[in-house]
């Protein structure tokens, strides 16, 4: 089996081919189900944000089909998509996943998003039935860490998330924000996130549009604002001064007419949009017209690069942990291809125990219960003692990843390291040890018949 991730994020690729590739949250369950379906493909998992779409999965084979997915899925050649494509296999895809879990390769170092958003992403795939016990194992161990990288380090103090750098962004503009109007068009937990900064900076009114009308009541109802019905978005998009538009919509809601149209109703006072949509809600020839600002998702990464000396320490410091957790998890998973050499072993001795108890209980004669428990747990504290070198021994040779060592263990021992799929382990049994079982039990059953007239006559006197 391979582990290979393959994607695209704001450091590979610019917003127009990312918009691209974008995946809603609706669209999601359809995509990983057909991911799931590709030739080779075991178990998978899609991350798409606004920053990176990414693919996820347990490979059959050698062959790739991530790669030929993205551009087949989306209609995109490959010539187009294969610059901006970055891929990582086995060890590094884990390092990758580890690292992008605890925030170290997103656009603002520390921000708390994308943790939530790649649980989220894992839910989906659990819940369309693309994941199993291998990815299962690795997501909770990618949580886990980065869960510490937070508890453990610094990287998450003083947290800048893209909707506090577009907070600054607007008060470069405007100067002060007091009084200002801010319209939220899609009501998203980043776009809430910019208007609590605003209204922290003495912005005023806010205005709410959202396809769900319930979520947009809900947020007006936080900020005292006003709900704005979609089919009045552009009438009152003029009242604004700050628009923060996070829609999903596969094509631009604010076009340059629109921007013509906001000037002439506001007589050419500024307006400043905010646009962390993917694909982007605010057409960028908006940005053309004196007076209109537009700033898209890529925009911010520029005053987001302004903060990543102030906790370039703490960014140290979380990738040392982060790396030390990817090292426990390989040995974790080393330690496993050792798991059916041992369960050979310990087979192999309880088949040769159970059969030498069989041969010599003749010659013992007749064993009470007691005697016969004595019997088994002598033997078993034997085996018991006489197996843990060897089992430490390939255990060893597996958490060093050392294939050659944990071979000649194997052979030395004479077991196998490859799971048998005939076989069973000796605590569920196998045909000679169920069948060397059996004639313990009859043995043990003699024994109590045996015993059973002394104990009557023992009753009567």
């Amino acid at each position: 089996m391979t582990l290979a991730l393959v994607g695209v994020n704001h450091k590979t690729a610019p917003i127009a081919l990312r918009e691209r590739i974008a995946i809603s949250r609706e669209e999601l369950p359809e995509t990983t189900r057909a991911l799931a379906a590709a030739p080779g493909v075991t178990e998978c998992m899609i991350v798409s944000t606004c920053n990176r779409v990414e693919l996820l999965a347990l490979l059959e084979g050698e062959e790739n089909p991530l790669r030929g997915f993205l551009a087949s899925y989306f209609g995109i050649s490959s010539a187009t998509l294969a610059p901006h494509l970055y891929e990582y296999r086995d060890k590094d895809a884990v390092s990758h996943l580890f690292r992008m879990a605890a925030s170290l390769d997103s656009m603002v170092v520390g921000e708390p998003q994308i943790l939530g958003q790649v649980k989220e992403a894992f839910a989906v795939a659990r819940a369309a039935g693309t994941v199993a016990g291998h990815l299962e194992y690795l997501l909770q161990s990618a949580f886990a860490a980065a869960k510490k990288a937070r508890s453990e380090t610094g990287i998450g103090s003083n947290s800048v998330s893209i909707a506090s750098v577009a907070v600054e962004m607007a008060r470069k503009i405007f100067g002060s924000l007091q009084g200002r109007t801010v319209f939220l068009v899609g009501a998203g937990k980043m776009s809430e996130l910019a208007a609590r900064h605003l209204v922290q900076q003495g912005a005023g009114a806010i205005l709410v549009s959202n396809r769900t009308a319930e979520r947009a009541h809900r947020i007006a109802a936080d900020f005292q604002g006003r709900v704005v019905p979609s089919d009045q978005l552009h009438e009152a998009a003029s009242e604004a001064d700050i628009v923060i538009s996070s829609t999903g919509a596969p094509h631009p809601i604010f076009r340059p007419e629109h921007g013509h149209a906001f000037l002439h109703r506001r007589k050419n006072r500024p307006m400043f949009f905010i646009d962390i949509a993917v694909p982007r809600d605010v057409d960028p020839e908006m940005n053309k017209l004196d007076g209109i600002f537009v700033y898209d998702i890529d925009d911010l990464q520029q005053v987001a690069a302004a903060h990543l000396q102030e906790r370039s320490r703490e960014a140290v410091d979380a990738e040392t942990l982060i790396a030390a957790e990817v090292e426990r998890f390989h040995q974790r998973q080393r330690a496993v291809n050792a798991a059916p050499a041992i369960v050979a072993l310990q087979r192999k001795a309880e088949e040769i125990r159970i059969a030498e108890l069989q041969r010599i209980h003749a010659r013992l004669g007749a064993l009470t219960p007691d005697q016969l428990a004595a019997v088994e747990a002598l033997t078993r504290g034997l085996v018991n003692k006489f197996l843990h070198p060897p089992m430490q021994a390939l255990k060893q040779a597996a958490r060093d990843g050392d294939s050659v060592r944990l071979d000649a263990l194997c052979e030395a021992w004479s077991v196998s390291a490859a799971p048998d799929p005939a076989q069973t382990t000796p605590e569920r049994g196998g045909v000679q040890f169920e069948k060397a079982q059996e004639a313990i039990r009859e043995a043990a059953s003699r024994a109590e018949r045996h015993a059973e007239p002394r104990t009557r006559v023992e009753a009567g006197r």
